[in-house]
């Protein structure tokens, strides 16, 4: 059966936007996925199901988020294929102690990923920001707080697309194998 993962912009980061992990898996469940994991409280899951569509799939959720939990947040699902493919296509693997200062930034589409270019000019050597046609790419050796890249992505620039960190970016990836 297909294998997907889920990802929530902008949950459960201060008082806003509240989307609890056992109702966000519960909510998937009755959506008809099955072998629905969460990973930490910001909006991660994996699943199987007999639907195809990752689009379809980011619909029906997005939907009923805002029904359920009142949160009206942009849905990112991406096929096992398509994060292993994001995973492989990282054009700067970071060594393990620098993972969380690098950020993935999943799109639905190629569009939404196309809307960061005008980023690439706050990118300030050593920083580093790579914009592909599957993901976006952000490397931040001074942290996420100091980098204009990173700000803009986490505000208005970055409203169609929703950021993880290295760490969590391989977790998902070894949690959709294991499904």
């Amino acid at each position: 059966m297909p294998r997907f993962t889920v990802l929530l912009r902008g949950v459960n980061v201060g008082k806003g936007k509240r989307v609890p992990m056992a109702g966000f898996k519960r909510l998937l469940e009755e959506l008809g996925c099955t072998d629905v994991r969460t990973l930490l409280n910001s909006g991660n899951a994996v699943f199987a199901s007999a639907g195809r569509s990752g689009a379809r799939h980011a619909q029906a959720i997005a939907a009923e988020v805002e029904r359920r939990f009142g949160v009206l947040t942009p849905v990112i699902v991406k096929s096992a294929a398509e994060m292993a493919a994001i995973i492989e296509g990282n054009p700067m693997v970071p060594p393990e102690a620098e993972h969380s200062r690098f950020l993935v930034a999943f799109g639905q589409d190629a569009a939404a990923l196309a809307s960061l270019a005008p980023l690439l000019p706050l990118a300030k050597a050593p920083e580093r920001l790579v914009v592909t046609a599957k993901a976006a790419y952000l490397y931040c050796p001074a942290g996420l707080l100091e980098s204009k890249v990173g700000a803009a992505l986490l505000g208005r620039a970055g409203s169609r697309v929703t950021t993880r960190n290295w760490g969590t970016v391989l977790k998902l990836g070894a949690m959709l194998e294991a499904v």
